[in-house]
């Protein structure tokens, strides 16, 4: 079972039909327990930096989070939720993240519209599971105004160009992180869902052996 958090940001609903979409057993859990003996996690949401984490907090989400990953649990981060993997981000003041990945959120700057809404494209820099089927540049679907800054470039698995050339899917080991809307970027999208997911799998086959 794939579990999505429901941490009271972002109508899930869409992220939760995609994933049915292409085949995917999942489940909309709103309360830590939940997390026990899941499969691989799922953190979408929209909206600020600050709110996000204020809410994992609330919800006691953080640390069974970071231990979920300590312990191999694969997890996509959607959106705002990929930008909760990191550090911290500079949306409307300084904000400490779930510091699965070093690096910062940084809103655009340079005089373009913010924020960044519509279909631009994906670019590829290494391999990575969600990359199967999707060729580069290949065009998905954005709403945003900050961006991620990973510290590290190994964790830069695609970017995209808007004002700057930007981190737009990130990773490493048991972790990924996707800037754009998966559940909005129709067979690409679906594509990617549809990777990952074939990925949580084969992980789960070579972990019983």
């Amino acid at each position: 079972m794939i579990v999505i958090v429901d941490y009271g940001i972002g109508n899930l609903r869409s992220v939760q039909k995609a994933f049915e979409q292409v085949g995917a057993p999942v489940r909309l859990i709103s309360s830590p327990a939940e997390l026990e003996g899941a499969r691989a996690i799922v953190l979408p949401g929209v909206g600020a930096f600050g709110d996000g984490m204020r809410n994992l907090q609330s919800l006691g989400f953080v640390e069974p989070l970071c231990q979920a990953i300590e312990a191999g649990v694969p997890l996509l981060g959607i959106c705002l939720g990929m930008q909760l993997l990191f550090e911290e981000s500079e949306e409307m003041g300084l904000h400490r993240g779930l510091g699965l990945l070093r690096g910062r959120v940084r809103r655009f700057a340079g005089g373009i519209k913010v924020p960044q809404i519509g279909w631009n494209q994906l670019f590829w820099r290494r391999p990575n599971p969600l990359q199967a089927g999707v060729p580069d540049g290949a065009y998905a679907y954005f709403v945003h105004s900050y961006y991620v800054e990973p510290a590290d470039p190994d964790d830069i698995l695609a970017t995209t160009d808007y004002g700057i050339s930007y981190a737009s899917i990130v990773g490493r080991e048991n972790l990924l992180g996707v800037q754009f809307h998966p559940e909005k970027s129709q067979a690409v999208g679906l594509r990617i869902l549809r990777n990952f997911v074939e990925w949580v799998v084969q992980d789960d086959r070579i972990s019983r052996h």
